[in-house]
């Protein structure tokens, strides 16, 4: 049956004929979707439309109108029918009163959901002005019957409305949104959604219609449609299933709708509904940044206009990264960033943006997405430090990542990430999807960073602990294979990617075990330490095991299993400790190293050389090597004070320290005189290095006294507005026992920032303690520095000194 077919059944049989047309049509196997809604639409608009003229034939000066999703011509198969009987305020009340009866009881007693109202335009746009879901209704305002230049004139005047009252309207539709949200979650996590109600569905969709009906701004186009439609099918086939109007997609009605859309199950059915609301979610967020600035702009121009004389503003730009600066509240690409020849870009942006607390701007990403290059097989150490950077930003790290996944730059740098996305999680403890659990892991292990000796592994760890429940079998089992791929792929060595496929394989084995079995007994402790076999990677399992909980819900995690899994820990740590090892053999100078010392204590003061570092090449020929930063040799007399010198100086320079190792060195025979080698690899901020002449100069000055380091530093520090930023978790300093016979060993980990190691260096040498040797490495966004000092004596210091430095030098760093 064609739908003339159709409209003529409805038109020649009234109500009853409207309503066999009707059955048919939803009945039709080969006719769903868009074109199903738009023929139940227009069966619709028949069917009324003889209604009013049966009704209205003397009537002059009103009309009948379509608002809401029937406007749209959007008709699930319950929906309700949303009318307006618009007249002018000549015809007689009854008669407009007689008609508006002729119109509403049919549709009543067929049973169908009716919202209606009578109103003049005057009426119609009062209304609207005091009720913004009348006015978001009459946006879609559609002409069904009657006078048609009665509604036209209502239509223009709605929108003449709407655009006038944006700036005031916008933020309350914002608002309006927001509390939808916070009442009906989001839809992309939901295991029974509401399509309409929750954050990211046809709410959200027809809201952002609204916003660029304002012409204040847009959302983003690209596959914005196809959501819509998507969640528009699932409607429809929710409505099928079930028979009623309902926008709830239940557990029990999943699979039913699922057959009714011809797909696999009720876990396809819902990672595609996730995958439509993922993108109204980020088309949302968009949008009403947009609009955000926008009014901002609007506010502050008169003002800026006034103090110019009248000229244009220019968009203040601050640096953030190479390649990458903020401007307007948000991440952009500076003028010079060329993403078709930095492959890293991407990363280092979005590390940025996290950093910084700040949105990545919508165009940057879509730049990045079309023109950049993909990262060579191991990635750079600079991508792998980038992304270590970005996992451990904390919350803002949601943000950006989703803006990145919008555009397919996740699944570029992962490709096993596919799998996971949108992934539903059939469990009523999870609140999240599978990738978002993985983000929120992180998110939660990025509060853990000062616990462990190595925040990146425990970073990494935590986004890919769960990457095999995209496979069939034992997520557990499948995971520890795609990691040791993945983690191969972005660069750690072989130590380090064992470690990463030991977390993955066994991030539950604490839990589980603590929970699930006897602690007393030597048998199952014995077994957990043979499964993690070493104390560092039982220290990145612990933290996992608890940022693992806390992401999954309220109910995986509490006290009493925390106590639990520290009980554990506790003992299986004992059981790795075994007899204390051997201090390692100091090793022997370099050539290099043995001549810059000599050169050193001949000349009683600094000498330093640079030399550039590279990856190791890659199976790509092409290209030059990726810049590892520069390793900065320093030999000094040994003296009071080195420590923060050296830091302070780089600091000033806008250097960034990337490891760091500092240690005496036994000169020749014949050779007086006592050195220290500093072996540090550095890389420049912003810019290229500055020169080696340039540095000593400074270090000659720092060391005797004459360069106010701080202050120079606090000088800077104050000419620039401090940004919002990420709130980091506080440093922790503790005291690592029984780590050296021959010193103390105070251990740092902490936010890296400008001058960290610089005031870490002054709080040493404040509590008059000598700096033996020290190893610093900048992981990510995380500093984790192990600093061998003894007294003056040159013995280790006691344990309750030793406890009063840490805290002396933590109290400092939390200042």
């Amino acid at each position: 049956m064609t739908s003339t077919d159709v409209r003529t059944d409805a038109e020649d049989s009234g109500p009853s004929g409207y309503a066999a047309a009707r059955l048919r049509l939803l009945q039709e196997g080969a006719r769903s979707g868009p074109p199903r809604r738009a023929a139940l639409a227009e069966l619709t608009d028949d069917w009324l439309s003889g209604l009013f003229d049966a009704g209205a034939d003397k009537l002059r000066g009103i009309s009948l109108v379509a608002v809401g999703g029937y406007g749209r011509g959007e008709l699930s198969p319950r929906s309700d029918l949303d009318l307006l009987l618009l007249h002018d305020g000549s015809a007689d009340p009854g008669a407009v009163a007689s008609l508006a009866d002729r119109i509403w009881y049919p549709i009543w007693d067929l049973g169908l959901d009716l919202d209606h109202s009578v109103r003049t335009p005057a009426e119609a746009r009062k209304t609207a002005g005091e009720d913004l879901k009348v006015q978001l209704g009459l946006l879609d305002a559609r002409h069904l019957a009657g006078d048609l230049g009665l509604t036209a004139g209502l239509r223009t005047a709605v929108l003449a409305d709407w655009r006038n009252q944006a700036p005031k309207r916008l933020p309350e539709l914002q608002e309006l949104c927001a509390e939808r949200a916070e009442r009906q979650g989001e839809l992309q996590f939901l295991l029974e959604p509401d399509l309409k109600e929750a954050r990211g569905g046809l709410r959200d969709a027809t809201a952002l219609r609204a916003v660029a009906a304002s012409w204040l701004a847009d959302a983003p186009r690209e596959g914005l449609a196809d959501a819509r439609r998507r969640l528009l099918d699932v409607r429809d086939a929710l409505h099928l299933a079930t028979g009623r109007a309902t926008d709830r997609l239940s557990l029990q009605e999943q699979d039913q709708v699922a057959a009714e859309l011809g797909l696999l199950d009720a876990d396809t059915l819902l990672r595609q509904v996730y995958e439509a609301a993922r993108v109204v979610s980020y088309a949302s967020d968009v949008t009403w940044r947009e609009v955000g600035r926008v009014l901002r702009s609007r506010a502050v121009r008169p003002r800026l206009r006034a103090m110019l004389g009248g000229g244009k503003p220019t968009a203040e730009r601050s640096p953030l990264a190479e390649g990458v600066v903020e401007q307007d509240g948000e991440v952009v690409l500076a003028r010079a960033a060329r993403p078709d020849r930095d492959p890293v870009l991407p990363l280092r942006a979005a590390a940025a943006a996290a950093q910084a607390g700040l949105p990545l701007s919508l165009h940057a990403v879509r730049r990045m997405a079309a023109g950049v290059r993909p990262l060579p097989t191991p990635w750079p150490a600079e991508a792998r430090q980038q992304l270590v950077t970005l996992l451990g930003s904390g919350p803002s790290t949601i943000e950006v990542w989703e803006a990145l996944e919008a555009e397919g730059l996740i699944t570029r740098l992962l490709p096993d990430w596919e799998r996971v996305r949108c992934r539903p999680q059939r469990n009523a403890v999870h609140i999240w999807t599978v990738d978002r659990h993985l983000i929120e892991t992180a998110v939660r292990a990025a509060e853990f960073t000062r616990r462990v000796h190595r925040p990146d592994l425990l970073l990494v760890s935590a986004l890919l602990h769960d990457i095999g429940k995209g496979w069939p079998g034992d997520h557990s089992v499948a995971g520890e294979i795609i990691a040791r791929d993945v983690a191969a792929r972005i660069g750690f060595d072989r130590s380090d990617v064992a470690v990463l496929a030991t977390l993955v394989r066994h991030h539950l084995l604490l839990v589980e075990t603590a929970t699930r079995r006897d602690l007393e007994d030597p048998a199952t402790v014995r077994s957990v330490a043979e499964a993690v076999g070493s104390q560092g990677t039982l220290e990145l399992l612990h933290a996992l095991t608890e940022a693992d909980a806390l992401a999954t819900g309220p109910a995986a995690w509490s006290s009493w299993r925390a106590s639990l899994v520290a009980d554990l820990v506790k003992r299986v740590s004992a059981v790795l400790a075994g007899d204390t090892p051997e201090e390692p053999e100091a090793a022997a100078p370099t050539a290099e190293q043995e001549r810059l010392a000599i050169e050193a204590a001949r000349t009683g003061g600094p000498v330093l050389a640079l030399r550039a570092q590279t990856e190791p090449p890659t199976e790509e020929p092409s290209g030059d090597p990726e810049p590892l930063g520069v390793e900065l040799l320093i030999a000094v007399p040994d003296q009071e004070g080195v420590l923060p010198a050296v830091a302070g100086v780089l600091a000033m320079h806008r250097l960034t320290v990337r490891t760091a190792e500092l240690r005496a060195l036994d000169l020749p025979d014949g050779v007086s005189g006592s050195v220290l080698l500093l072996d540090w690899r550095v890389a420049a901020e912003y810019g290229s290095l500055p020169q080696a002449a340039r540095l000593r100069a400074d270090l000659v000055r720092a060391l005797d006294g004459s360069l106010d380091i701080a202050g120079r530093l606090a000088e800077r520090d104050a000419a620039y507005p401090r940004r919002r930023g990420i709130v980091a978790p506080p440093a922790r300093v503790t005291v690592a026992a029984a780590a050296s016979r021959l010193a103390t060993v105070i251990e740092v980990r902490a936010h890296d920032a400008p001058g960290l190691l610089h005031r870490i260096g002054r709080a040493l040498e404040e509590a008059q303690v000598r700096v033996r040797s020290a190893h610093v490495s900048t992981l990510g966004a995380n500093a984790v520095d192990a600093f061998y000092v003894t007294g003056a004596e040159g013995a280790p210091l006691p344990g309750e000194q030793a406890a009063s430095v840490a805290r002396a030098l933590e109290d400092t760093l939390r200042e």
